[in-house]
């Protein structure tokens, strides 16, 4: 389903896509400007693949970009699961625009697309459970707020935006404090009221965060049956740390990992092991 758009959001969309405009369209469209100017053109956007379709407002951006006369009409709505052969959009104006805009506004959304179709996927699987799905840091470089956007469009949730926004401490991190309450000491000292999250690697190291005080910890491959024992040691000794899941989950595995009763599954491959929605462009001139 659709969500919300910040400010933030909405202006990296206006600067993605001016910059993707820029590297594919440079001083000029060479071919657009064999089509005569003053050529008019219907075009659809189909899919080939069943997809949970997302990035509409990129699309509309580029488009607005090149020529705001371009009138669009989505035949679907943002999130919405759309069948292999579908129809999604009706596009009518000038074709040199048409033709100038056609890859870029595919490419945002073909990488959206998929992008909000893993995540569906995944939150299904974890239907009725406790867990959360979370996306990660592993994001197309430029283009995490909106891949993050659209983990949430498919119903995922999303994990800190970058390092600015929340503190996970990680091995080497608590290699240099000098040990995992050293580092969540110092990590309170700076007084920023951030999610403070501390990566453990057996059970030894979770209680020793449990008793820290961290706010969440991340199980790094744990098994099935160890994350089990994570929740109980929860449960009896920081019933307010919540659990977080990571390393090795795929989606033949994620099922169990969820019904061990963690708060959170994150997974990598919601951003980085996407395989693009097969779409295709189709004109009509007038």
């Amino acid at each position: 389903m659709p969500t919300r758009m910040s400010p933030e959001l909405i202006t990296h969309i206006s600067a993605g896509v001016r910059g993707a405009l820029a590297e594919d369209v440079g001083s000029g469209d060479l071919t657009a400007a064999l089509v005569p100017a003053s050529q008019r053109a219907t075009a659809t956007i189909i899919t080939r693949d069943g997809a949970v379709i997302c990035g509409q407002p990129w699309v509309k951006e580029v488009f607005r970009q090149l020529d705001a006369g371009i009138v669009l009409e989505w035949h679907l709505g943002e999130g919405e699961d759309a069948n292999k052969d579908q129809t999604l959009c009706t596009l009518n104006g000038p074709a040199r625009a048409l033709l100038t805009g056609e890859r870029t506004a595919l490419n945002f959304l073909q990488t959206l697309s998929a992008v909000a179709s893993a995540s569906r996927a995944c939150a299904e699987a974890v239907a009725g459970t406790r867990a959360r799905i979370l996306d990660t840091r592993k994001t197309i470089p430029g283009l995490r707020l909106a891949q993050k956007y659209a983990v949430r469009i498919g119903g995922g949730t999303n994990h800190r935006m970058g390092l600015y926004d929340g503190i996970l401490v990680k091995e080497n991190h608590i290699v240099a404090a000098g040990g995992i309450a050293n580092a969540v000491s110092r990590a309170r000292e700076q007084g920023s009221g951030v999610l403070l999250e501390v990566e453990v690697e057996n059970l030894a190291q979770a209680e020793e965060a449990m008793a820290a005080g961290a706010d969440r910890l991340l199980l790094d491959n744990f098994s099935v049956e160890l994350m089990r024992e994570a929740v109980a040691l929860r449960d009896r000794q920081a019933p307010r740390t919540t659990l977080e899941a990571s390393g090795g989950i795929n989606f033949e595995t994620l099922r169990p990992v969820a019904e061990a009763g963690v708060d959170f599954i994150s997974i990598g491959a919601l951003t980085k092991n996407i395989r693009a929605v097969d779409l295709s462009m189709r004109f009509r001139f007038l």
